[in-house]
């Protein structure tokens, strides 16, 4: 079932749970370094989290240890941070992470440069971002679903890059998953229409090769068939009678300063 928010609860969400998430990304994203743990910007997000009133949304959910998602390279999404996963030099880190505050679940994501990476490489991040700002475009009423999907699909695609269909963006709200789920692929016109009320997580999850992936043993951490690289980039969003906004952002505005793929 598909739960309509008001105006003034997609206000609450924002200057709650959907700005704390943006600005502990945006910290965890200063740290992306050469030499840095994984585990150590999860241990950085959690304590900010908590700090500023918030629990870390993803900590515990279905059993994953962690408080981002920490996907490196040919990792999709769903990476464990750990503290044998030092960042080096070229690689690319996609931290998927959100707040819950106030009874709001935050989610968002980011794909950050680690040190001076690739032209091949910019390309896929730049075009993922892309991706996700097509799909915030078309998150209008009237629309359908399949009107954002088809946006990020054709886009990507037409870059030479793969889109991952088997893990898409959701619904959000009281929950970090609700109901429509929001596939980065589609036909224009089709799937559930789009109404003012909606508040949907758009994010597209991007290949510099083949979109064909499999789980790790851990059972969690997503990787591509063939070991090249992906980007993913998220932001919670409202749609309202008068187009989209962004809800999961801080002071600074959803695109400003992001290090990676900006």
């Amino acid at each position: 079932m598909i739960r309509i928010k008001t105006l003034e609860e997609m206000e609450e969400y924002r200057k709650t749970a959907g700005t704390l998430s943006k600005a502990v990304l945006r910290r965890a994203g200063k740290m992306v370094k050469p030499g840095v743990t994984t585990l150590e910007i999860d241990q950085m997000v959690e304590g900010f989290i908590r700090l500023h009133g918030g629990t870390p949304g993803f900590k515990g959910y279905g059993g994953f240890p962690g408080s981002i998602c920490a996907s490196v390279n040919e990792q999709i999404v769903h990476g464990f941070p750990l503290s044998n996963v030092v960042l080096k030099d070229g690689d690319i880190l996609s931290i998927d992470t959100g707040a819950n505050k106030a009874g709001w679940a935050g989610d968002n994501a980011w794909t950050f440069y680690v040190g001076k990476v690739s032209d091949e490489v910019k390309g896929l991040c730049e075009c993922t971002r892309d991706c996700l700002k097509a799909g915030i475009e078309q998150a209008v009423p009237g629309n359908h679903l399949g009107d954002i999907g088809h946006a990020v699909q054709t886009l990507a695609e037409s870059n030479g890059y793969g889109v991952v269909r088997e893990y898409v963006g959701h619904g959000v709200g009281h929950d970090m998953h609700e109901d429509p789920n929001v596939p980065n692929y589609g036909r224009r016109g089709r799937g559930v229409k789009l109404q003012a009320g909606m508040v949907i997580a758009i994010e597209p999850m991007i290949t510099l090769g083949t979109r064909k992936n499999h789980v790790l043993a851990n059972g969690w951490t997503v990787v591509t068939d063939d070991g090249m690289p992906a980007a993913h980039y998220e932001n919670t969003i409202g749609i309202t009678k008068d187009g989209p906004i962004i809800l999961t952002q801080d002071e600074l505005g959803p695109w400003c300063n992001m290090q990676g793929g900006e």
